[in-house]
């Protein structure tokens, strides 16, 4: 089968053996696969390995075959593969044995995969293969920050620099869904143009004065994934005792703030990544009651998937960005 591998430090297509259902596991036949920045952090994290690894986390496709003992689809099955591997349960924070798809274990940027029975979830009816194949993992880390760490109700306003990242074009639709109050900021107009479109209230350009452009609001929640560049002002137009949930770190790790100002406003800081099966389920149920669609900036052939790499590396995406494997 054709699949899209880091080998020797080197990104390339390769013929990789088809793979085959061991015990509760399926053969998914792949659609559609979709990129995230994950994917291009791999081949500094991995280096110069040996081995062929099939990169991808986010992928849906039709069951292919089933293993012995599995037993919870049948071949012909449409699905979405859940990358949060091996947390189930609905937890503060993932258990020791959790990992990500695409790194150890092959992914999703290949014709087909094996993969456990307990990894798969039926593809939500109203979504086509391109908005199945790059769902799971950008939309489940936003419903976590969302829902479980931000405990965001219909009466709160949410405030997420950053407009254009997959993750942020799901926290506004499922901050819409509730009814909350949703404020961006991007340094692109097109991109602020289209958080609009998507339903956010107030659109900011990065690099306007926040606290200016804000003094007539009051932030109940901050969901931040930028880092360094963007922290202590998200934090400075949160309001006194508000919470900030951090995913992220797009600019720099490691940050200073003052952490006298911050016990004296009495903020609440979480952080969060990826999040259980029980909230995908949760957050499929979700789509399909808001008939809610992921938002699809582009779509590659696999050929180009090189391309879709250097892309997402620009930063110039509004969205998620996917690869189709197969027509």
């Amino acid at each position: 089968m054709k699949a899209f591998v880091l080998e020797y430090g080197k990104l390339k297509e390769k013929e990789m053996d088809n793979p085959v259902a061991k015990k509760g596991e399926v053969v998914v036949s792949i659609k559609t696969a979709g990129l995230n920045r994950r994917d291009l952090y791999i081949p500094n994290r991995r280096g110069k390995a040996e081995g062929a690894l099939i990169l991808g986390s986010d992928g849906a496709g039709i069951i292919e075959s089933v293993g012995e003992g599995a037993t919870k689809f049948q071949i012909g099955d449409e699905v979405i593969i859940n990358p949060s591997l091996r947390w189930y349960d609905n937890t503060d924070a993932p258990p020791i044995e959790f990992d990500l798809l695409g790194m150890p274990d092959h992914g999703t940027f290949a014709e087909k995969i094996a993969i456990s029975e307990e990894q798969v979830e039926k593809k939500p009816a109203h979504l086509d293969w391109n908005e199945a194949g790059v769902l799971a993992l950008s939309a489940l880390t936003g419903y976590r920050a969302l829902f479980t760490k931000g405990k965001i109700t219909d009466k709160d306003t949410v405030f997420i620099p950053g407009a254009g990242s997959g993750v942020s074009t799901y926290l506004i639709q499922f901050a819409k869904n509730i009814g909350a109050r949703v404020i961006v900021t991007s340094r692109s107009e097109e991109k602020r143009e289209r958080a609009k479109t998507l339903g956010a209230d107030i659109v900011l350009d990065t690099n306007s004065d926040w606290n200016k452009e804000l003094a007539n609001e009051t932030v109940d929640l901050v969901i931040e994934s930028v880092g360094k560049v963007t922290f202590n002002q998200s934090m400075n137009v949160l309001k006194k005792g508000g919470r900030i949930v951090t995913f992220g770190a797009t600019t720099e790790d490691n940050i200073d703030f003052n952490l006298r100002n911050f016990f004296y406003g009495q903020y609440q800081l979480f952080g969060t990544t990826m999040g259980s099966r029980k909230e995908l389920r949760d957050m499929l149920h979700h789509l399909e009651t808001y008939k809610m669609h992921p938002v699809v900036d582009r779509i590659y052939p696999f050929e180009q998937t090189n391309e879709a790499f250097n892309y997402l590396d620009e930063g110039k995406q509004f969205g998620k960005v996917a690869l189709r494997i197969e027509e």
